[in-house]
């Protein structure tokens, strides 16, 4: 929602700034489709030019990460401790039973009662590859957090490609539309024995490429992409939260202190208060009871 308010001002603060300035909109509507075309068409080509089939759907993925904000809200984070809390208390009480839970995500009876985790495949698989790990003997605390990070590191990676791909057409929206803009002056210099009310209007309309080409790299594209890494940003927290979990049981604390260890580093306005966590926890000790 916010996003397309944010939208709605940069038009209207522009636009009608421009017409409450004076201007006339006639210029820019008549020129508009075809600078529109040029500039538009130049940039979606120079976007599939620079990736592949697996970055463009990625990034048109993603675009909608402006308007949906991050995936992962407080009461996941909340619902992340409870359920790495049930997987480390069944390792330790029965190192036989857990086996079933990571080895079949899918059909886990603790990962069920989770849906919005369970359907988040790097989240099971970040979870189900460290336990089943330490249920090999590959318990090296050090080790197996420098793994974790490595990963995390190219699944960050990967993931702000789409950022990336946005902000490089954003940089290049301006020279594309002063290439417009060129070709507006070449054309209005083929017809410079028309008059002067003539060449203004063909002037003005060369102009509007210049103009778009830079409204739409400061005021969307560019903006699009900083909110597209922003969130992806904001949900690495969430993966972040399981390294620091169960690396914290692989030093042996008890799965209290693994679980407020968890709690302290999620970020301040995701993180669950320590009262309702416990009322959350004790909830899951009955229900595994």
């Amino acid at each position: 929602m916010i996003g397309i308010i944010g939208i709605a001002i940069i038009f209207v603060m522009v636009f009608g700034g421009y017409i409450a300035a004076g201007g006339k909109l006639a210029i820019i509507l008549k020129a508009l489709p075809f600078e529109l075309a040029m500039i538009g068409g130049a940039a979606v080509g120079a976007f599939l030019l620079s990736n592949d089939m697996s970055a463009v759907k990625h990034t048109m993925k993603d675009i909608g990460k402006v308007f949906k904000g991050p995936k992962w809200k407080p009461e996941d984070y909340r619902d992340l401790l409870c359920l790495l809390y049930e997987l480390i208390r069944l390792a330790r009480q029965n190192p036989v039973a857990i086996e079933e839970h990571i080895e079949a995500p899918a059909d886990s009876a603790i990962f069920s009662r989770y849906p919005r985790i369970q359907a988040d495949k790097e989240a099971v698989e970040l979870i189900a590859d460290t336990m089943r790990s330490a249920s090999m003997n590959y318990d090296d605390p050090h080790q197996v957090e420098e793994v974790l990070e490595k990963r995390m590191e190219a699944n960050f990676h990967h993931a702000m490609h789409s950022s990336h791909a946005l902000q490089t057409v954003a940089d290049g929206l301006p020279a594309l539309g002063i290439v417009a803009a060129v070709l507006g002056v070449i054309k209005t210099m083929g017809s410079i024995d028309q008059p002067p009310e003539i060449l203004g209007k063909m002037i003005g309309g060369a102009l509007v490429g210049t103009f778009l080409g830079v409204f739409l790299a400061y005021g969307l594209v560019g903006p699009f992409a900083s909110k597209v890494k922003a969130v992806i940003e904001e949900d690495s927290h969430f993966y972040q939260l399981i390294r620091e979990v169960l690396v914290a049981n692989l030093h042996n604390h008890s799965a209290n202190i693994c679980i407020e260890v968890g709690r302290q580093n999620t970020p301040a306005h995701c993180r669950p208060d320590f009262a309702d966590l416990e009322e959350a926890l004790k909830s899951v000790k009955k229900e595994a009871a």
